[in-house]
């Protein structure tokens, strides 16, 4: 299995301007390459290989100044970036998208570069950790978690983000394979999304949204203070920082939340099932897209799949159509506007809120897809509200108790 492992890099002046050095030869290199293809389709009609292009470059550093303090491995991967975007590119066009070329990039769209296989170590100087980087410097680097023993370093990725910080991401391969999931899975839960509440599950878990207003309300703030400034001029990008920083600071904890939320479903069942969203297309509905935005459902959901392939739990995503509507007691179903909270059936009179119902509806798909029966049906107390959500600042470590605590006093009441 393959991880991602990120790192806040803690560079000296000197280290921010080989950096940035580095980086730069790296997008010179990438519009370089551009350039070739460009050329060399328009004189044969044929595009050059990968391999073909990445044989040139021991050439190329005869008369490129500069080229050869780059390490070999970066240059390879800065073309193999390149035929990267192609392939995405064609991708789309074969999906029925219009797309364009590729076009050169500016230094402020050229944030990273990468090695591979080889020309970096994880490395302990002076009682310090530094990520030793060949051709390049040893640089300091906050290890906040340790990466495991049993794996094995693949490539990293040196990122500068908008905000002036540096990041290490280290691909890493695990040498162990991911548990399998149980063939009669005990633990089984239905997860339902939305707005006003998070997710609400079928265990009368009921998680709120987390409120970000006020990280927002400073994010408008800053905008406003940058449209006032002179485009170009020190202070236009002292607040451009700002308004990054502000970006940043709403995307980490949203990711933060996410990543604990998911963690506590994957860890804590065998089984769970969840709509198959399409998010972009409710992104397009010119309808309530920012509240869509924000929740970052599909997001939560890649999370929460990866997740549960980690810990050998089932993530199953059923057809969302009409698990709303229908009754989780009866299978009838009633159209309700979105404003009406509650569900109320009136065929066999089940009464429930709309979030619980509908997440019953989601387990009992979930389970029909993999063929598995479940003993107990789901009783009417279980799919009311949750008289107290949890309150998304209690989503703390993951795997902490206070979702299980909660689940079990919901259960018992």
């Amino acid at each position: 299995m393959y991880y991602a492992y990120k790192y806040r890099l803690k560079p000296s002046d000197a280290h921010r301007e080989e950096l940035d050095r580095h980086r730069d030869m790296c997008r010179q290199l990438y519009n370089h390459t551009l350039y070739r293809l460009n050329e060399s389709q328009d004189e044969h009609g044929e595009l050059p290989s990968m391999t073909t292009l990445r044989s040139e470059l021991p050439d190329l550093k005869k008369w490129w100044d500069g080229l050869s303090d780059v390490y070999s491995k970066v240059l390879q991967t800065v073309v193999e970036r390149l035929f990267d975007n192609l392939n995405g590119l064609s991708k789309l066009k074969e999906n029925g998208y219009g797309v364009g070329q590729l076009k050169w990039k500016p230094p402020r769209e050229f944030r990273s570069f990468t090695y591979s296989q080889s020309g970096f170590k994880l490395d302990k100087k002076g009682g310090q950790a530094v990520l030793s980087l060949s051709k390049l410097a040893d640089i300091p680097i906050r290890l906040h978690r340790a990466i495991p023993d049993d794996a094995t370093l693949k490539q990293v990725t040196v990122k500068k983000e908008p905000t002036g910080e540096w990041f290490a991401t280290f691909g890493v391969q695990m040498d162990r394979e991911p548990p399998e999931p149980p063939e009669n899975p005990e633990k089984c839960v239905g997860v339902d999304v939305g707005i006003l509440k998070y997710a609400h599950d079928t265990d009368g878990t009921a998680v709120g949204s987390l409120d970000l207003s006020d990280e927002r309300e400073r994010l408008e703030r800053e905008q406003r203070k940058l449209s006032r400034k002179q485009h170009g001029s020190n202070n236009y990008e002292k607040q451009r920082r700002r308004v990054a920083e502000c970006h940043a600071d709403l995307r980490r904890k949203r990711r933060d939340f996410l990543h604990k939320l998911s963690a506590y479903y994957a860890r804590e069942y065998d089984l769970v099932a969840v709509e198959d969203l399409n998010v972009k297309g409710m992104m397009e509905s010119p309808s309530n897209s920012r509240n869509t935005a924000s929740a970052a459902w599909g997001t939560f959901l890649s999370l929460l799949e990866y997740k549960c392939e980690r810990e050998g739990t089932h993530f199953v995503a059923v057809d969302p159509k009409g698990t709303t509507k229908e009754c989780a007691s009866c299978g009838v179903s009633t159209d309700k506007p979105l404003w009406v909270r509650e569900h109320s059936c009136p065929a066999c009179g089940f009464e429930a809120d709309r979030d619980a119902n509908a997440a019953w509806n989601i387990f009992s798909r979930g389970l029909e897809n993999i063929g598995v029966g479940y003993s107990e049906s789901p009783p009417v107390e279980t799919a009311l509200a949750v008289e107290t959500p949890v309150s998304a600042k209690r989503v703390v470590e993951a795997g902490s108790p206070t979702l299980t605590e909660r689940t079990a006093s919901a259960v018992s009441e």
